[in-house]
């Protein structure tokens, strides 16, 4: 198996596991720092496992290269597929002209132009996964990009989104590019996900140097009833 096969195992056992909720059987993000969860397997007692970790009025997401099966007692409210992408050559970083390294301090501004732009699941401690990179202007916050799950030798380029106002000026592809070439310098190889439907950004990932690695399947599980 590759190790971006099941990236949300990947991350809960080694990067992020300070962030991880659960046992060896099955794990899962603190609630408020992500939304995914995965199952170790497909044996009935980390399915369960994963389903105890899930409780009333909660969703998680589950995303792999595999089927998903799903656990007794959940209920999948929507899936879709997905795409993997592994960036294929080193990536420069380009103009970090007007790029500022983001922190705690901007946190309530990240989560803000998260929820306006929807670009993934983003949290009020997402921005704990990684180094994130935005663009300002006058102050404001109109552009961001960041690290989010990671495997051995691989971090994932994600939160990629741009305020509506200011889109059509290329801060998603110099944000984007300066992400993956700090990646790159770090000795890792940058990967990402998009919906598969989403052809304009993968249009934008592949210019950049990414290539499709695989098809991902995406879940939203909740409890049933």
């Amino acid at each position: 198996m590759h190790p971006l096969d099941c990236p949300i195992w990947q991350s809960l056992t080694g990067a992020h596991a300070g962030f991880s909720i659960g046992g060896p059987l099955a794990k899962r993000f603190q609630p408020d720092v992500n939304v995914f969860a995965t199952a170790r397997d497909d044996s009935l007692e980390a399915l369960q496992a994963l389903a105890d970790l899930v409780g009333p009025g909660e969703q998680v997401f589950v995303m792999q290269v595999a089927k998903i099966a799903i656990p007794p007692g959940l209920v999948a409210t929507n899936t879709a597929p997905g795409v993997q992408m592994v960036a294929s050559r080193p990536i420069a970083g380009g103009d970090w002209e007007g790029i500022t390294e983001l922190g705690e301090g901007n946190a309530p501004d990240m989560l803000a132009l998260a929820r306006l732009t929807e670009p993934g699941p983003f949290l009020p401690r997402t921005h704990l996964m990684g180094r994130f990179l935005g663009i300002k202007i006058a102050g404001r916050l109109v552009a961001m990009a960041g690290e989010r799950m990671a495997a051995p030798g691989y971090t994932e380029v994600s939160a990629v989104c741009s305020h509506p106002d200011f889109r059509g000026q290329g801060f998603a592809r110099k944000l984007s590019a300066a992400v993956a070439a700090r990646i790159f310098a770090r000795g890792q190889t940058p990967f990402l996900h998009s919906w598969k439907e989403n052809h304009a950004a993968i249009a934008l990932y592949e210019s950049l140097g990414f290539a499709w690695r695989t098809d991902v399947n995406v879940a939203v599980l909740e409890r049933d009833g």
